[in-house]
């Protein structure tokens, strides 16, 4: 074996002053990226949950309007006023009878 073998064999790679600053640079660089990366996952999230807010409250709104809907019918207000309030209309006589289950109001 020649001595230039064994000086080669001897060594390893080194580790040079550029190598060293590039190494730091990367390292800062990657560190400085991983809070940026942490708040788009929580906001991701907090959109998740969001989307999943609004779709339900979609839900209610559209029921709400199914409602509003229902009560602009005067049959049906006519149905809560006697059921509800005990509504009679002029020349009707109102029984009331005691015990008697509440109505669906």
């Amino acid at each position: 074996m020649s001595q230039v073998t064994r000086a080669l064999s001897r060594e390893g790679p080194r580790l040079t002053g550029r190598a060293a600053a590039l190494l730091v640079v990367v390292a800062v660089l990657a560190l400085l990226a991983l809070v940026p990366a942490r708040q788009v996952l929580g906001q991701r999230s907090q959109i998740d949950e969001l989307e999943r807010r609004a779709a339900q409250l979609g839900s209610q709104n559209a029921e709400l309007r199914g409602e509003i809907s229902r009560l602009n019918d005067p049959a049906e207000l006519e149905r809560l006023a006697r059921g509800c309030l005990g509504m009679v209309m002029p020349g009707e006589t109102a029984l009331v009878v005691p015990d008697a289950p509440p109505a669906d109001c």
